[in-house]
C-alpha cells in the first residue's frame, strides 16, 4: 500500500462498537468488493468496500469479515478470511497478505483463508438467531450492478431461510458518521495533497490550456504524494461548462476571460477530500466575476457558522436558502417580488443555486450520515454554495471541508487552500 495505515486499535474499536449495537445472537458478515471487468481481460482497479475496510483495515479483494459476539468459541467472535496466496499469484500479481500480516493490520487474531468460509459459517449459523446482511442503504445509492455482497446475501437467504434477517448498514451509518481523530488526520492528509495539486495548477493555468491538461497536473501531484488519485471523478469546467454541476468530460480549451470551476479531491488511505475553487483563466477576475465570487465566498462563511451540534440538515439548507436569496437580489439576479412566490419545492433562488450546501465526508465522498437526525460533534461535512449564471457564461462554487465541534465553531480542514481572490490573482501573476 502507498499510504500509512491507521492503527489496529482503531479497527478493534470500530468492531467493538458495532458488536455492541447488534442484537443477541446476531451474526454479521461483510464482503470485499469484486474486481470489476471492463472487456476482454481488462479490469478496473480494485476498490475495497468501505464497510469491511472500516471494520478491519483490510484493503484486499476476496476478503470476508465475520462478527459474532455471542459465539460459544471465543476464537469465532471475530474471524477474518483472506485470499490464500501461492507462487503463481505471487509471480503474476505480487504477494497477498499473510495471515500474520492481516492480524497486524486488523487486530483480529483468528485469520483463515477465504476457502474456509463456507464451512465455518455453516457451523456458526447453528448458534446464531439472526444474520446481519450489509445492504446499501445510502440515501443517494442507485445500484445497477450486482455486487459480491449481493451475491452472498442471495445465497445465504436461500441456504438459511429460517434465520431472522437484520441490516448492518443502519448501525454503520451511525458509527461512520462520527469521525475518530485518526480518521480526521487521514482526511486532512488528503486535503493537504489536494492543496499541493491546486497550487501547482495556479502556476500552470493560462489561456489556451485544455481542461484535461489541468486534470493531468492534479494527477501528477496526487500520485507523487502517495495518493491513488482522485477521490471522485474530477470536474475541470471552464466557461459555460461551469454551469453543468457534474461536468466531467474535461475536454474544452480554456479561453481568455473565462472562469474555471475546479471540483477535485485527492484520496488518501481510502479517505476522501472534496474541494472546489473557481479561478480566472487569465489570472484576474473581471469586476462582475469578482462580485459574484465575493458573494459565494460570504455565503460559505455564513453557512459554516450554522453547522453546530443540534442542527438539522433540512433546516440548515432552508437558512442557507435565505442567505442565498438575499445575495441574488444584491447581484441583480432576483428581485424582491420573486421571493413573494411561495413554492417550497422550487424556491426562487433555485434558478441560480440548484443543489444542497453540505454532505458528509469520509471513506466515501458522499459519506454515511443519518441526514434526518441532528448534526453531532466530529462529523465531517462539506460546505459548497454556488451561483450559476448560464446567461453570463460562468458559474462559481467554493467548497470547504469542515469538522463540527462541540463549541467554538467548526474546524476548516481546507483553510490553507487559497480562496481569497487577491491571493489567487497574486499567485497566478507570480508564474
Amino acid at each position: 500500500m502507498r499510504y500509512i495505515p491507521l492503527s489496529s486499535s482503531f479497527y478493534r474499536s470500530n468492531r467493538a462498537r458495532f458488536m455492541d449495537a447488534i442484537s443477541q445472537g446476531g451474526l454479521a458478515v461483510f464482503n470485499s468488493n469484486d474486481i470489476y471487468p471492463i472487456s476482454a481481460d481488462s479490469k478496473m482497479p480494485f476498490q475495497q468496500h468501505r464497510d469491511i475496510f472500516y471494520l478491519s483495515g483490510i484493503d484486499q479483494e476476496e476478503s470476508v469479515l465475520l462478527l459474532f459476539p455471542d459465539a460459544k468459541n471465543s476464537n469465532h467472535r471475530e474471524v477474518l478470511f483472506v485470499k490464500k496466496t501461492n507462487n503463481h499469484i505471487a509471480v503474476w500479481e505480487g504477494a497477498k497478505l499473510s495471515q500474520k500480516e492481516a492480524t497486524n493490520i486488523s487486530g483480529i487474531q483468528t485469520v483463515l483463508w477465504t476457502d474456509d468460509f463456507n464451512s465455518l459459517f455453516n457451523q456458526l449459523t447453528k448458534e446464531a438467531k439472526s444474520i446481519y446482511f450489509n445492504t446499501n442503504e445510502h440515501y443517494r445509492a442507485n445500484i445497477e450492478t450486482q455486487t459480491r455482497e449481493d451475491r452472498f446475501i442471495e445465497w445465504a437467504k436461500k441456504k438459511y431461510p429460517t434465520h431472522q434477517h437484520e441490516k448492518s448498514n443502519f448501525i454503520l451509518q451511525r458509527l461512520r458518521s462520527l469521525k475518530h481523530k485518526e480518521e480526521i488526520c487521514q482526511i486532512q492528509q488528503a486535503v493537504n495533497i489536494t492543496e499541493k495539486g491546486f497550487r501547482r495548477v495556479l502556476d500552470f493555468v493560462k489561456p489556451g490550456v485544455w481542461e484535461y491538461e489541468i486534470e493531468a497536473e492534479f494527477v501528477y501531484e496526487f500520485i507523487k504524494n502517495r495518493s491513488k488519485g482522485f477521490a471522485y471523478s474530477p470536474i475541470i469546467a471552464s466557461g459555460q461548462n461551469s454551469n453543468v454541476l457534474h461536468y466531467t468530460q474535461n475536454n474544452s480549451k480554456c479561453q481568455s476571460g473565462d472562469l474555471i470551476l475546479i471540483d477535485v479531491g485527492a484520496e488518501y488511505g481510502n479517505y476522501a477530500s472534496d474541494m472546489t475553487r473557481t479561478i480566472p483563466v487569465s489570472g484576474k477576475f473581471t469586476p462582475r466575476q469578482r462580485r459574484v465570487y465575493d458573494a459565494v465566498r460570504k455565503i460559505g462563511e455564513e453557512s459554516m457558522k450554522l453547522l453546530v451540534p443540534g442542527t438539522l440538515i433540512k433546516e440548515y439548507n432552508q437558512e442557507v436558502g435565505k442567505i442565498m436569496s438575499s445575495a441574488l437580489i444584491d447581484l441583480g439576479l432576483l428581485d424582491k417580488k420573486d421571493l413573494n412566490i411561495k413554492d417550497k419545492k422550487n424556491p426562487a433562488y433555485k434558478k441560480y443555486y440548484m443543489h444542497g450546501t453540505s454532505h458528509h465526508l469520509g471513506l466515501d465522498t458522499h459519506d454515511y450520515g443519518l441526514i434526518e437526525e441532528p448534526i453531532e460533534p466530529n462529523m465531517v461535512l462539506s460546505v459548497e454554495p454556488g451561483i450559476y449564471i448560464p446567461e453570463e457564461s460562468f458559474g462559481i462554487r467554493i467548497e470547504e471541508d469542515i469538522v463540527v465541534q462541540e463549541k467554538g465553531g467548526p474546524i476548516n480542514l481546507t483553510k490553507n487552500i487559497p480562496k481569497d481572490p487577491d491571493e489567487i490573482e497574486f499567485l497566478m501573476s507570480s508564474r
